[in-house]
């Protein structure tokens, strides 16, 4: 991997070089597969150029964006490619009308098989971009999820969340004493060195095409 600036946290950022890998192109949309570790937009500092918003625009000028995944986050990801297509999908994220779904690895195993987790959440201001939980301040965040099964060190879930907050997932799951997995923000101990990233996916992308309006889906298995 080829080392750039230095995140935040002051780790120094090393994005993963595989090629782009491309899910789905046509005249409205560029579908594309993040692999973990690298940034979505670029970063404020210094050497934080390299993100996926940069890579996909070498390969399709007229790429625009809409939507982020974290940088340690993998999976699906969708570009407009004409300002009318970006309005459409804009509208259907900020309306929730589409369909997102996740893969996750957490520390534990729930004792139920599928539950809902309605938890308030805000930005935790002195130690930014951690977010946290909030009864009084925080804005409603709401995450459905279900177990698949049982895996090393915990469970593997899935994970739907009906509102998109940052850091939502990550947040939600170390709030119930699940962290995910490789999490750097959120888990401690075991659970931070059980994997060696973060093990959550965009697994499944649905909406309405923005020329049609059909309903349209695409699903990448998580890659651990």
């Amino acid at each position: 991997m080829r080392v750039g600036g230095l995140l935040p946290s002051g780790a120094p950022y090393a994005p993963p070089q595989a090629p782009l890998s491309l899910i789905h192109v046509d005249p409205a949309l560029v579908l594309v597969d993040k692999p973990a570790g690298l940034l979505t937009v670029p970063g404020k500092a210094p050497g934080l150029g390299d993100c996926l918003e940069a890579r996909v625009r070498a390969a399709f000028p007229e790429a625009l964006l809409i939507h982020r995944l974290d940088m340690d986050t993998s999976g699906i990801m969708v570009f407009a490619r004409t300002r009318v297509a970006q309005r459409h999908l804009n509208w259907q994220f900020e309306r929730r009308q589409t369909t997102k779904i996740y893969a996750a690895h957490v520390w534990g195993v729930p004792d139920a098989a599928a539950g809902q987790i309605d938890l308030p959440l805000i930005t935790d201001w002195p130690n930014r971009p951690l977010q946290k939980v909030c009864p009084t301040h925080g804005r409603a965040a709401t995450t459905h999820w279900q177990r698949l099964g049982v895996a090393p060190a915990g469970a593997r879930l899935r994970l739907t969340p009906v509102t998109g907050r940052s850091h939502q997932l990550r947040v939600h799951l170390n709030a119930i004493g699940h962290p995910i997995l490789g999490d750097r923000f959120y888990a401690t101990g075991p659970a931070l060195t059980a994997a060696p990233r973060l093990m959550l996916h965009a697994e499944t992308l649905g909406f309405r095409h923005p020329e049609g309006g059909a309903p349209v889906r695409w699903t990448v298995p998580a890659p651990f």
